[in-house]
């Protein structure tokens, strides 16, 4: 790698409606406590029915643009993490161009379900780390309740929409990301899946799958699924590196649940009070989960120069991995 990738803007945009537990204990058979104990979800937003992803990613890339000091005609690249695109195609990614006015830009989206902003992020990384681009904007952007069963009280309580951006900017070696590690195993597609109203009968029949085109899981086998997998990530890069899980300032792991992540930080000996969490107010919102949580961390806490930051997610496939930068 001729360069290192280093974030310099972060911005989020959550909707403005709330769908809170007391609203869904009027949906379907549940309650506050039973949510909260469960996933330490409180609220989650809900994007209007006129707008879709791609607005929510246009006002989070409007943020981190700001805060980079940059304008939409600077960038080299943008990279969209979703899988609710506004349209079977073009992709968000181009909307999002066009709306920008980033008309230099190539635009291209990223469908790693809850590990895509990760995924996205390390994509955005090898283009500058050649040298082919300089800025890259990469967003994370879903709007799960368009795929929500809200009859399912198994599901319906985790999800909801938002967007998180990054711009990942030219720096020297040995800033940024410093390492990263991504896996991936179809033969557990069936976990954790999504069809939609044309998903061909033989592949749903392959993964044991429901034909709704609603999002399902299996709840306990994906929790110990992610724990070990995250954390098997985690591992790897502060091996390779050199380093233990008290070197970290910050772990930003992907918004499942409270207890997913709790159970992350004690497997890899990490204090809780230095996990990012964001999903007691906004829910699981999958590919933006980890941008989201970044902000408030980043907003509240605060990240200084050559401080450790590890990423990790999980998501259908499955999908998942993690990645080291230096702040800065």
């Amino acid at each position: 790698m001729k360069y290192g990738a280093t974030i310099t803007g972060i911005g989020a945009y959550v909707p403005e409606n709330r769908l809170t537990n007391a609203d869904l204990t009027r949906m379907v058979d549940t309650s506050d406590e039973w949510i909260v104990t469960r996933t330490g979800i409180r609220e989650r937003r809900i994007a209007p029915r006129e707008e879709g992803t791609s607005h929510l990613a246009v006002r989070a890339a409007r943020e981190a643009l700001q805060a980079a000091g940059l304008r939409p005609e600077d960038l080299d690249l943008i990279l969209v993490a979703t899988s609710t695109p506004d349209l079977t195609f073009p992709p968000v990614a181009c909307l999002v161009q066009g709306e920008l006015g980033a008309g230099r830009a190539p635009a291209f989206d990223v469908n790693g379900v809850c590990a895509g902003f990760l995924t996205a992020l390390v994509t955005g990384a090898q283009f500058i780390g050649t040298g082919t681009c300089r800025h890259v904007l990469v967003i994370g952007a879903d709007t799960y309740s368009r795929i929500v069963d809200y009859t399912d009280r198994s599901t319906c309580i985790l999800f909801g929409d938002g967007a998180g951006a990054v711009v990942l900017s030219r720096t020297e070696p040995g800033r940024g990301l410093l390492d990263f590690t991504l896996a991936a195993d179809g033969r557990e597609a069936g976990l954790l899946y999504c069809p939609h109203p044309r998903s061909p009968a033989a592949t749903l029949a392959a993964l044991g799958a429901e034909p709704a085109p609603y999002i399902r899981q299996h709840g306990q086998a994906v929790f110990k699924a992610a724990v070990s997998a995250m954390a098997e990530a985690i591992t790897t890069l502060l091996e390779r590196q050199g380093l233990v899980a008290g070197d970290l300032a910050v772990l930003v792991p992907h918004q499942a649940n409270l207890r997913l992540l709790s159970a992350l930080a004690e497997r890899i000996g990490l204090p809780e009070d230095r996990v990012a969490v964001s999903i007691e107010e906004h829910g699981n919102t999958s590919a933006a989960s980890i941008p989201l949580a970044l902000h408030r961390w980043v907003h509240t806490r605060g990240l200084h120069p050559g401080d450790l930051v590890m990423f990790t997610a999980v998501g259908g496939g499955l999908l998942w991995g993690a990645a080291l930068m230096r702040w800065g």
